[in-house]
């Protein structure tokens, strides 16, 4: 079955800051996209907004998914429906297994109208399915016996966010920087991880200052953020434009978007 994320004319504001200014965007199904920009462009709150974080205010624009509105979804309806983040700086949660978060979790986008508690996915029948996630990931079984990313380093974080997405196989993913904090060779592991787990069976976002997450993930689509907007859509040759020579071209090309950036990113520092 096909399925369409699609963003039109998204305004998002914090604290009364605007941060996203028009956003166009749409990803079908089996399809990889690179989010790429400088810092402070928007590709983070872009993200956020799709997740629907109660900070990021929606002023104006519309997120729909198969034609359905879902900016009134509380955050766990959009997740039950489909869509999945993989956050940079992934939160700790003590006294919470692996294992234990990943069948919750797994049961209500399996089955969304469930009420928490009932109907688990029956003890066999997941264990032996994550066994084979993480066999397929090269994970150690014992870290599904570990407290969610407590007491993980960046990488183990960055790998624990793969094998939720590889259990929960929802519509649509945004990954946002997935590779920050790594180092070359845990980049490519995870790379090599997204790409094992059947990109072509979602819709992919990939936010990303660099192409190293996208060699086994390479993009029909690289769009380019600037002052809080879409600037530029490409193919897989932009992504390596922008890693290979930087934002100069992109900011002189758009300076109204530059100038905006540059706003955002005084206003960041100040606040």
């Amino acid at each position: 079955m096909s399925h369409t994320l699609k963003i039109q004319d998204l305004h998002v504001s914090v604290e009364g800051k605007p941060i996203l200014r028009g956003v166009n965007l749409e990803i079908q199904h089996g399809e990889t996209h690179a989010l790429m920009g400088p810092n402070g462009s928007g590709k983070s709150t872009l993200g956020l907004a799709i997740m629907g974080h109660p900070n990021y205010e929606v002023t104006g624009g519309s997120i729909t998914l198969d034609g359905e509105e879902i900016l009134e979804m509380a955050p766990d309806e959009r997740c039950r429906a489909g869509i999945f983040m993989a956050f940079q700086r992934p939160v700790a949660i003590p006294g919470v297994k692996m294992a234990d978060f990943l069948r919750h979790a797994t049961t209500n986008v399996r089955n969304p109208e469930r009420a928490e508690g009932e109907d688990l996915i029956p003890m066999r029948d997941f264990r032996k399915e994550l066994k084979g996630k993480m066999e397929q990931l090269r994970m150690d079984v014992e870290f599904a016996r570990r407290y969610v990313n407590d007491g993980f380093s960046g990488g183990e974080m960055k790998r624990a966010e793969i094998l939720q997405l590889a259990m929960l196989q929802p519509k649509f993913a945004v990954l946002d920087e997935t590779d920050s904090g790594l180092d070359a060779d845990a980049v490519r592991l995870a790379s090599e991880s997204i790409a094992d787990i059947g990109r072509e069976k979602m819709g992919l976002l990939i936010i990303t200052h660099h192409d190293k997450l996208l060699v086994h993930n390479p993009p029909e689509f690289t769009h380019v953020m600037l002052g809080g907007r879409v600037v530029e859509t490409g193919g897989p040759e932009l992504a390596e434009e922008l890693h290979s020579n930087g934002y100069e071209r992109i900011r002189t090309t758009y300076p109204e978007a530059e100038a905006e950036n540059q706003e955002m990113a005084q206003e960041e520092l100040t606040s």
